[in-house]
């Protein structure tokens, strides 16, 4: 039970990895911005972690003609050196076990309305939030990760625009950062991109890169982007808010 309060209390209710990649797999999410302001964002399916160097994907087979004593050990959490500690001392210091821990951990932050670990790094979890866009969102996000993708950012231009973008649900984002880039890691983490981003408004749509445009719909306008491992432009749109 203390592992799991550490655990719970340095993940600051974020799943980011340290010097790793975080993707979407299968997913659903939404976001609903109003034009007074209030928001609420949902995300709803995989969340996969892999290894950002070239032999460390973590979310399937690793090379084969990478030698086994060469093998890199798996990417944690964060938090995964303390809670190897805590694990091993109760016999149960496995990598499934570590991410059993880290699956329970994030039960108890605000937002999650589930999480589970199914294996091969990856996790299935419920995710929902709202509030009031007086500040930036993003999505997820941890200030100790070494590397920053967030699957969806809401960022605030001025005292009447609001720009929505989302880097992690397409697969051009640039690989070229981070130690040693993505390589393999980033292919890999494309090709299980599946999934559709919903953005709903009332409030004025300045630009937005969907191809069909926004269609009118009982909440004002709805704006949806199908992902798959083809998406190379990420969803984007820019709305203008009440005064």
């Amino acid at each position: 039970m203390r592992g799991l309060v550490r655990i719970a209390g340095a993940l600051s209710g974020l799943l980011t990895l340290s010097a790793c990649l975080v993707t979407p797999g299968r997913f659903e999410s939404s976001l609903d911005i109003r034009a007074d302001r209030r928001f609420a964002f949902a995300y709803k399916g995989e969340i996969l972690a892999s290894d950002m160097s070239p032999a460390g994907w973590t979310g399937g087979d690793r090379d084969a003609d990478t030698p086994d004593d060469e093998a890199a050990e798996p990417t944690l959490l964060p938090v995964a050196a303390q809670a190897q500690e805590d694990f091993s001392a109760d016999g149960a210091d496995d990598d499934d076990a570590q991410m059993q821990a880290i699956a329970a951990a994030l039960l108890r932050e605000k937002g999650f309305r589930s999480a589970r670990y199914l294996g091969d790094h990856k996790f299935e979890i419920d995710y929902a939030v709202s509030g009031r866009l007086d500040h930036a969102f993003l999505f997820p996000f941890n200030i100790d990760a070494q590397i920053i993708l967030p699957f969806v950012a809401v960022e605030l231009r001025g005292d009447e625009r609001v720009r929505v973008k989302a880097p992690g649900f397409a697969t051009g984002f640039d690989k070229s950062q981070g130690p040693g880039g993505l390589g393999g890691a980033g292919d890999k983490a494309a090709k299980a991109l599946n999934g559709r981003f919903t953005l709903t408004t009332d409030a004025q749509i300045i630009s937005q890169n969907q191809e069909e445009g926004a269609q009118d719909a009982q909440e004002g306008k709805r704006i949806v982007w199908t992902v798959t491992p083809l998406t190379s432009d990420a969803p984007m749109a820019t709305l203008r808010l009440a005064p």
